[in-house]
Order: structure tokens, then sequence, then C-alpha cells
């Protein structure tokens, strides 16, 4: 299990069966094919099969393996950057029904786990935004303040409330999320992979998607052994999207394939591919649990520019990471651990945890968020007929986004006005081209940095 584990993109994927369902060979027709067996791609293609159609996914690898198995497991219903700055952009309505919408993707969530019985080690315990310095008091007010005004759960909790929930020291004021909680992303992928089958998705691993054609009403699409003709196509391949259409990334489309650009579908500047990574230490002692309070077990994240994020395990390991995010040039793939951002995920872990200095950090990871430039879900149709459907660009709070994609989908396709119409109903503001869109990237992320590193030494001499 050990060098199995080391070979995974994650340590959660080392704890379940990763079984591979037979590849795309030869020609096949369905009603809906969708493209990414991620979490918007299980939960498009188990959404779609519910509604009677015959559904065809095809996976690159297998389930879990992009990006949906590799994050820390918190479920939030964050949406956007930050509550402020949705009231900014888009005035109260808008920012009530965001919010809402938010709110709605979390529920569904727990809904699928309940109904199909998903083990994912789900703990309904919430999420705490919290400061770790005076200077982030203001932020936490201003959200506990939005929620309230727009009747979500939650409560502010000021330095004397931390204590009595007994969260750790380090973090001096918060706003409770009561909807959600944390659980184990690999299992929970999994289990909605499980759940699609059941429901008579047909899945297709090992089967990379070479060319789209839709030239016609009926499109194609095109795998190395494979050809797929559906009446309707679903792009469930979030921060894997730039590849799809990069002519670098050394897969062209099989001849005689017409492949659709990136413009045709609307996802010509969709966003950025943004490379996270995190940490999972060893279980805690007896000992060392009894030096730490946090017996609520609630998920935090803190409300820094770039945030940090801590939860704990099952098996009580702390989970935490993000705080500093890489861009490659021209949205390629970065590798997933960085030395340098893996010593200050361990260094700053110290410093907000400084009763657990004996704990070890076992593994480091990362993988690939999207993020378009106003921080929300992008969602809508495209092609030469307007039958690709795409949901993507989560910001990294895909459990819950991506797992309500399916939901949101079906609703788009059938002209409702469910929670979700807030996204497909809107333009998005577009990427900037490059070079323009790494400059733009390194001088934004400079900036919050050291908005953030001035809070951090803050912190640092108050502890001192």
């Amino acid at each position: 299990m050990g060098a199995r584990g080391d070979s995974l993109p994650s340590p959660w994927l080392a704890e379940v069966e990763l079984d591979y369902a037979p590849p795309l060979v030869g020609d096949h027709s369905v009603d809906v094919a969708v493209v990414g067996g991620g979490l918007t791609g299980l939960s498009a293609a188990l959404e779609m099969a519910q509604t009677g159609a015959s559904v065809a996914l095809l996976e690159a690898e297998t389930s879990g393996l992009g990006a949906s198995a590799r994050n820390a497991g918190h479920l939030t219903p964050t949406i956007g950057k930050d509550v402020p700055t949705l009231l900014r952009l888009f005035g109260a309505d808008k920012t009530a029904r965001l919010l809402a919408y938010s709110d709605a993707a979390i529920l569904h969530v727990e809904s699928l786990i309940s109904q199909h019985a998903i083990a994912c080690d789900y703990e309904a315990v919430g999420n705490v935004v919290a400061a770790v310095d005076p200077a982030q008091h203001r932020a936490i007010d201003r959200a506990a303040a939005a929620a309230a005004d727009n009747g979500l759960p939650g409560c502010l909790l000021d330095g004397a409330e931390m204590g009595r929930r007994r969260l750790p020291a380090s973090f001096t004021r918060g706003f409770f999320e009561a909807n959600g909680g944390v659980l184990d992303p690999a299992r929970y992928c999994r289990g909605l992979r499980q759940a699609a089958l059941e429901a008579g998705v047909v899945v297709f691993d090992q089967s990379r998607v070479a060319g789209i054609d839709d030239s016609r009403p009926t499109a194609v699409l095109h795998s190395e052994r494979g050809r797929l003709e559906a009446d309707r196509v679903v792009l469930a391949t979030n921060a894997y999207t730039p590849a799809l259409f990069s002519r670098g990334s050394g897969r062209p489309p099989v001849s005689g394939a017409r492949l659709s650009g990136a413009r045709s579908l609307g996802l010509g500047s969709s966003g950025l591919r943004l490379q996270v990574q995190l940490f999972r230490t060893a279980p805690l002692s007896d000992s060392q649990l009894s030096r730490l309070p946090w017996t609520g077990r609630e998920g935090i994240y803190t409300a820094h520019e770039a945030l940090e994020s801590y939860r704990l395990t099952a098996d009580n390991r702390i989970v935490g990471g993000a705080k500093w995010v890489r861009y490659g040039f021209n949205n390629r793939a970065l590798a997933d651990v960085n030395g340098r951002v893996a010593e200050g995920l361990e260094r700053v872990f110290r410093q907000r945890f400084p009763e657990l200095d004996d704990v070890a950090v076992e593994r480091h990871w990362g993988g690939p968020i999207f993020l378009a430039m106003d921080f929300l879900p992008r969602v809508g149709r495209g092609g030469r007929h307007g039958n690709i459907l795409h949901s993507l660009a989560y910001a990294g709070h895909g459990l819950a986004h991506a797992s309500y994609a399916g939901k949101v989908l079906v609703d788009m396709m059938d002209g409702g006005d469910g929670p979700g119409s807030v996204l497909w109903q809107r333009n998005g503001l577009p990427t900037p081209p490059e070079p323009l869109r790494w400059l733009v990237f390194q001088a934004l992320n400079r900036v919050l940095g050291l908005v953030d590193e001035r809070v951090d030494r803050r912190a640092a001499k108050r502890r001192r």
C-alpha cells in the first residue's frame, strides 16, 4: 500500500480501490456524452441518466485522478472571492441569489451522500472563516453581516466564543458557516461514480478525447480507439479545459476529426489554471490531541487574501495548505509539489499550531484549480448547434459547486429557473490573453501576498 500510495496524486486515493472501466473501442451512440469523470462529470452524468437519457462518460484516466480527489475535503458555501467583493461587484440582489445558490449546493451534496449511502467520512460540523489577527476582524464581521442579511445559517464568533468552542488559540475571531463540513474527497468521488453506474451511466476509462466534431447536429467525439455520437455533450474538464484545446498538448486530433475550438464553445478565455498544494500530518496521538482544543472538529479556513485551510480527518490527522498558488505561462500544467511552497506551508502550520511542535508532516501533494476573473463558476452552452454544455471554474470550491453542476445543467437545458440560473444568466469577465494574463497574475499575486505577509507579521508579533 505504501508504494502504491506514494505513486498516486493524493493520499486520499491510496485508501480507496481504483477499479478501471474498459476504454472506448469502436462506434457508439448515446443521448448525452460527458467528457471528464471528476465531480462535474459524475454529477452531470447521474442527473441526466435520472431523466431517462442514455449517458456515456469518457475519462482520460479514472475518476479522482484529476483534481476531484486531491482537495482538502472542505464542503463550504463559499462563492466568489468573498461576500464584500460580491456586493461591490454585483450589488445586493445578485449577491443574495449567488449566496442562495451556494447554500443549495451544500444541501444537494448532503442529499447525494444520504440518498446513495456514500461512505465518505462526512462530518456535518460546518466550517469557520477565521482571522489570525485583528486586522482581519472587519472582513469577518462584514461576511457575518451579509450572511445574516440574506438569512443564511451561521453566526459571528468573537474571541470569547472562539474560546468556548475550543477552537485553536491562533485564530482570534471567526464566522461559523453552519451548513457543510468536512469529508474524504476520494471516497466521495468514487461513491458518486458508483451511483452513476447504478443509474445506468456507461463509463469509459482511459479514453482521452482527442477531437469533437460538431459540424452536424449530432456531435461526434473521437478517442484513440473509438468514436461516440451524442445529441448533447457536457464538457466537465474544469482545470484541464485549456489542455483540451491546446495545440501544444502533444495530442493532435484524430485524423478526420474536426475539433471544435475553445472560442466556438464559449471557452476562449475561460480562466486561469492554478496549482495549489496541501499537506497531511501523521495521526495525532492521544497526548497530542489533549494539547489541542478543536473539540468541535469544524473545518477552518482563514480570511487571508489567499486563504489557508485546516481540518481534522477521521483518523485525526491534520490536512492543511493552500495559501500560495502558482501559475504556468499560457495555462501550462505545473509540477504537483514545489519544494519552497512545501517548506512555507510547514512553517505556517507550526505557527498556527504551536502546541503540535512534535507532530510529523508525512505527505505533500498538489492539484490544479480553475479560476475565472470574477471568481464565479462558468456555466453555459456553445458549439455550432448550441448542444455542447459546460460547467467549470470553481475557484477551489468544487466539492459543492461541481457536485451541483449536474442539477444546474439539467435545469438550464429544461429552461428552468433554479438557484443555478444566476450563473448561466450572466456574462463572465474575459481572461486577458498572454503575456498580459501572466503579468496580471504576477502583479495581483504579489500585491495580495504583501497584504497577507503584513497580517502574518502582526500575528507573529502578537503571539510573541
